[in-house]
């Protein structure tokens, strides 16, 4: 008679491990990479805010509205002031030598004082020699608007947008460590600022998938719904 082959229970059993130890190699590397990201995105809109609030310490003025720049700070291009109305606008009404749209002469403001990586240059549109990025290639933004929380506008006040294209899952870890994990209320919230990315982020029952559960105070993030396009603010 003919002996059957086959594995033993021992070989089975290692293949087994193996094959575990392989998931969890991968599922430990995904979660390494998407707390990089968090940390990153944490870091960059820290970064952003000290720039603000260093620049307003040296200068007496906020970048990108202060009357002053091309005067005060080296390698300034031509009438790149903004009006001094103590607001970082887009379409405000200049004044001599000032320009209309301080959200975007905000980074040349920061970078040629000094307080940001790169060398940004103002012009009317963002452009990548403008305005600096998110890892997901969209514009960031500091400006006085109402574009954040559950409903826009929300009360008019200075904040940091981390720009659009951002994954649910990696913009809920970034409240939950910097705020109070509720994309409405807080001091990061919600934002539906699309800048350069595909289409603006939505919240509630905008559309599906959303990145918030309702436009109410109440609202939760939809954290595992894989939502690729949300958006978040920094309020100063």
């Amino acid at each position: 008679m003919k002996r059957q082959q086959g594995f033993t229970l021992i070989e089975i059993a290692i293949v087994l491990v193996i094959i575990g130890l392989l998931l969890g190699g991968v599922l430990k590397g995904q979660e390494l990479i998407t707390s990089a990201r968090v940390r990153n995105m944490i870091s960059t809109q820290d970064g952003i805010k000290a720039a603000y609030f260093g620049f307003l310490d040296r200068f007496r003025a906020l970048p990108g509205d202060y009357t002053q720049a091309t005067v005060n700070i080296t390698g300034m291009s031509a009438n790149s002031n903004g009006n001094g109305n103590g607001r970082i606008e887009t379409g405000a009404t200049p004044v001599a030598s000032s320009v209309v749209e301080e959200h975007i002469l905000v980074w040349e403001h920061l970078s040629k004082a000094g307080f940001i990586n790169g060398t940004y240059t103002y012009a009317a549109t963002a452009s990548a020699t403008t305005s600096p990025t998110n890892p997901y290639g969209v514009y960031m933004q500091v400006i006085y608007d109402g574009a954040y929380g559950g409903v826009p506008p929300s009360a008019l006040r200075h904040n940091i947008k981390t720009g659009s294209q951002v994954p649910v899952d990696i913009i809920v870890e970034v409240d939950r460590k910097i705020d109070d994990g509720a994309p409405n209320t807080g001091g990061f919230q919600f934002s539906a600022y699309q800048g350069n990315g595909a289409a603006a982020p939505t919240g509630g029952a905008a559309a599906t998938p959303a990145c918030t559960s309702a436009t109410t105070a109440a609202a939760t993030w939809n954290a595992t719904n894989g939502s690729t396009n949300c958006g978040g603010a920094s309020l100063l």
